[in-house]
């Protein structure tokens, strides 16, 4: 199972921001949004606050998806 983070991105642009904005008022590292642009796992913390800037809930911004083996 791995993860996607597209409901992410789509949510950062159609609330008008930028990734920068989001990840400084976040207080996410650089490396870890790198994380996130990979679709690799990050903490439930980083994605806790992701949705308190972007108000909204975690299954708005990541879904699990099937591995492809």
């Amino acid at each position: 199972m791995g993860v996607s983070y597209k409901r992410l991105w789509k949510l950062i642009i159609d609330k008008d921001m930028t990734n920068v904005e989001v990840r400084k008022a976040a207080k996410i590292s650089p490396a870890t949004f790198t994380k996130l642009k990979k679709n690799e796992i990050v903490s439930l913390d980083v994605l806790l606050k992701i949705c308190q800037i972007l108000d909204c809930d975690i299954g708005d911004i990541v879904e699990a998806v099937k591995s492809v083996d």
